[in-house]
């Protein structure tokens, strides 16, 4: 007997690419349970799956930068004495005359290690079918798993940050998210401006300037990591320090906290140096949800 369950949970979170870099992300999760009926004459109770797989699925992905573990340009150092990873990853973007790097200093909760040399969904499909099995009960002898994109048929983008002041999973420094963007002038979709923002925020890193420290503030140091070409962030949360040095081509620097609310505001304040037209901003943040700016 075979039990789905399709839109299971979203799971949106950040990954390490060789070609890329630090890539926002959003995947729809489907499930497939197979096994045998229990006492309730059930594989498994519809409630018990949304709510235990889903918690499951959060919390060993969501929210988290997803780390290729087996990749050449991976390097990952355990810092037991401040309850800290390191993670140094280089990358090679398409177009880039050089080598480019990333680096991070968090707390391990802040990180999902894939033992893979590319993230894919092949990948984290694998490692979280080995994570879901140890929490399945007896009548159930197997997991399937099915990752997919939400259908855009507009432009979108693909962006990282972190809220220092969430109380929740959002304030870890590098989580992201896949987003369309709507954008109306004069109440007619405007192309011209989604594509424009598709395309300044491709792979991008949204920081919050208050979180900018040189890279003598840092608790780490790497002989790549230098004030001329990267951006250093540091902040404390109620998970605990932390530090990210990135590439300052893959960063907008912005005033306020990158919440989806001041995304859209930032992104409505910009278009009005543009545009002359009354104007409405829909961005979203992931899949089917965001914020609302318009001229009033």
């Amino acid at each position: 007997m075979k039990l789905f369950v399709n839109d299971l949970t979203v799971m949106d979170f950040s990954y390490l690419c060789p070609k890329r870099g630090m890539v926002g992300e959003s995947w729809i999760v489907d499930i497939l349970l197979n096994g045998g009926l229990n006492e309730e004459s059930m594989v498994q109770d519809f409630g018990k799956v949304k709510k235990e797989l889903k918690h499951v699925i959060d919390e060993y992905v969501d929210h988290k930068l997803v780390v290729p573990a087996e990749h050449s340009c991976t390097t990952i150092t355990h810092d037991h004495s401040h309850e800290r990873v390191q993670v140094d990853f280089s990358y090679h973007h398409e177009g880039a005359q050089n080598a480019q790097s990333l680096h991070l200093y968090c707390p391990p909760e802040a990180y999902a290690f894939v033992y893979a040399d590319e993230v894919n969904m092949t990948s984290v499909t694998e490692y979280l079918k080995e994570v879901i099995k140890t929490h399945l009960p007896e009548n159930v002898h197997s997991v399937e798993l099915f990752l997919r994109e939400e259908v855009i048929p507009t432009d979108f983008y693909h962006y990282t940050h972190g809220l220092k002041k969430h109380e929740g999973n959002c304030q870890r420094i590098a989580h992201g998210h896949r987003s369309k963007v709507l954008i109306f002038e004069d109440g007619k979709e405007s192309e011209t401006w989604q594509n424009y923002w598709s395309k300044r925020w491709a792979d991008i890193y949204i920081g919050t300037r208050e979180d900018l420290v040189s890279p003598l503030q840092l608790s780490f140091q790497h002989e790549n990591i230098n004030a001329d070409n990267f951006h250093c962030f540091k902040y404390e949360s109620s998970q605990g320090e932390f530090e990210m040095a990135i590439e300052k081509e893959a960063c907008e620097i912005i005033e306020t906290d990158s919440t989806v609310e001041c995304l859209a505001q930032f992104m409505f304040d910009e278009l009005k140096t543009m545009s002359d037209m009354k104007l409405e901003v829909r961005a979203f943040e992931g899949v089917g949800k965001g914020a609302i700016v318009a001229d009033e």
